[in-house]
């Protein structure tokens, strides 16, 4: 069994005078194979006329990886072939606008780079002779996604949300994903949300499906997370927010249930229903 504890800490000072807030944190995960240490930093600064806020935030991880090897690749059957290291920098910065009454847009730009282990142990790799190797990719790599938000209020009963991010990194993927989803108002206390998102990648260039590798490829992967692929995910959701209450429980003021259905190229499906309960 495998159990993950993930307790954080964050402080939080606003200066409502020059419309800036600063923030710092501390977090700290551990699982069965999996330890990490984190820290951040940020800052926000509205402009003058309190329409636009520019956010910048830094977060550092240092993490363990257990290096769970397939079973057959173990020496006598053991599992505990020691810890590897992994250090992730991240900065996000983002800029929202609010446009007029009825238009807001957010613009948002990451840089991510990670060195040490970053393999996945405990993954097989069929190489085309038949033999089993486990997973082998580079120590270094470096994420830059950048992407754009935009909200617009059809009125009082209509909300258009849509979301692009445009993805790319140094193992050679690149990925495009786009959301919209359309809450609609039935009543005061009822809205329906529609949604779908779209995601496309390309492959990593240490990619290859099941006995395609060979002797001569440095790096290897047959995880399929790093393949091309597509994938869909359409749904809708009921919120409901009862002014006096709900089942006869007065504190009980959001309930929302959602469903979504997963496709993915190469034959994936799931079924994914969610529950989000909210008191007072």
């Amino acid at each position: 069994s495998d159990n993950r504890i993930y307790p954080s800490l964050i402080w939080s000072r606003e200066n409502e005078e020059k419309g800036s807030t600063i923030t710092a944190g501390a977090m700290f995960s551990t699982e069965y194979d999996y330890q990490s240490l984190g820290a951040q930093i940020g800052f926000s600064q509205k402009t003058k006329n309190r329409m636009g806020t520019f956010t910048a935030k830094f977060q550092a991880f240092a993490d363990q990886v257990k290096l769970i090897a397939p079973i057959e690749l173990r020496p006598g059957g053991d599992d505990t072939a020691g810890m590897a290291a992994r250090n992730t920098f991240a900065l996000s910065l983002a800029y929202s606008q609010i446009i007029n009454r009825n238009f807001q847009i957010e613009l948002m730009a990451d840089g991510v780079q990670q060195n040490g282990y970053l393999s996945l142990p405990f993954h097989r790799v069929y190489f085309a002779d038949g033999s089993v190797h486990q997973e082998a990719l580079p120590d270094t790599r470096i994420k830059i996604p950048v992407g754009i938000r935009a909200n617009y209020f059809l009125g009082d009963r209509f909300i258009l949300r849509g979301y692009y991010r445009y993805y790319g990194d140094s193992w050679g993927i690149r990925s495009n994903t786009a959301s919209l989803e359309t809450p609609v108002k039935i009543s005061p206390f009822v809205s329906v949300t529609p949604f779908y998102r779209f995601y496309q990648q390309s492959a990593a260039r240490y990619f290859a499906p099941y006995q395609a590798h060979t002797a001569f490829d440095d790096f290897y992967t047959s995880n399929y997370d790093l393949s091309k692929f597509t994938s869909h995910f359409y749904g809708a959701g009921v919120r409901i927010t009862p002014k006096n209450g709900f089942l006869g429980v007065s504190r009980l003021n959001v309930l929302e249930l959602r469903y979504g259905h997963y496709t993915k190229s190469g034959g994936m499906q799931s079924d994914i229903i969610s529950l989000n309960i909210g008191f007072r």
